[in-house]
């Protein structure tokens, strides 16, 4: 049963009716948390479901965060409409900046690949996305009409995140490094600056970029090369996307468009 969140949030719901109502999923995870808090500080509603199922609908302006199985789930019992990347979002991209070429195919043709290359399914996690040598994926019980991106190896060294509305960064945060989850031992993210900079001028020309198709709201992740190049990794919905370490005030204004009746 769905049930809005108890004690002080509700008595900020009362008093603020018209504002936006954040949706969070009952699996309470730290990026929930955040958002949360950042949506209470800025006058938002906060409406924690306890299960999948929608049965006392929130009132007001809806705004989803989660995983996204549960937004899926969620966004179809409330009739919203979810902003995301399409599954071809990233073979479309120039390979000026993709610096590779990806290709989009069904994962019956992925399995008679001849050659080693990097496959992922393209919109769920039926399998894992790695570099598979010829052969491999017949081993892997898929259907197989899923569609699978489809890209030669690479090395991203390192990778940044970046939360996207109406074409500009509105939060960001370092993401990978050396293949491992670059938070830091005391969870603080830490990143050269000149790194980081050089991150951000690489997004802001993608997004500058007119043959670039960019979702109203998304985060797009970037990286650089082995070779010193940097490209673009992939794009997921904003709604279902981990903070990292971005700002979560920041986050806000993205999930609004991301998710609307």
């Amino acid at each position: 049963m769905a049930e809005a969140v108890t004690g002080p949030e509700t008595r900020t719901a009362d008093a603020r009716s018209g504002a936006p109502c954040l949706v969070l999923p009952p699996r309470f995870t730290p990026p929930a948390q955040s958002m949360r808090r950042a949506a209470l500080a800025a006058g938002w509603r906060v409406h924690r479901m306890t299960s999948w199922r929608v049965t006392q609908p929130p009132k007001g302006p809806l705004v989803l965060y989660g995983e996204p199985l549960f937004a899926v789930a969620v966004a179809d019992q409330l009739r919203l409409t979810l902003v995301a990347p399409d599954d071809g979002w990233l073979p479309r991209l120039p390979m000026r900046w993709t610096r590779r070429v990806v290709d989009m195919a069904r994962f019956e043709d992925a399995q008679a690949l001849t050659t080693r290359r990097f496959v992922k399914p393209a919109d769920a996690k039926c399998f894992k996305a790695a570099v598979y040598a010829p052969g491999e994926m017949r081993a892997i019980d898929a259907d197989p009409d899923t569609i699978v991106l489809i890209s030669e190896p690479v090395i991203f060294e390192v990778e940044y995140r970046y939360f996207i509305a109406d074409r500009r960064v509105h939060a960001a945060s370092i993401y990978i490094r050396d293949g491992d989850i670059a938070d830091g031992a005391d969870e603080t993210w830490p990143a050269p600056a000149d790194e980081a900079a050089e991150a951000r001028a690489f997004i802001d020309a993608v997004l500058r970029d007119p043959d670039v198709d960019v979702p109203a709201a998304v985060v797009i992740d970037v990286g650089r090369l082995d070779t010193g190049d940097w490209a673009v990794v992939e794009a997921n919905p904003a709604w279902g996307s981990g903070l990292c370490g971005a700002d979560p005030r920041a986050v806000l204004p993205v999930l609004l468009q991301a998710s609307h009746a």
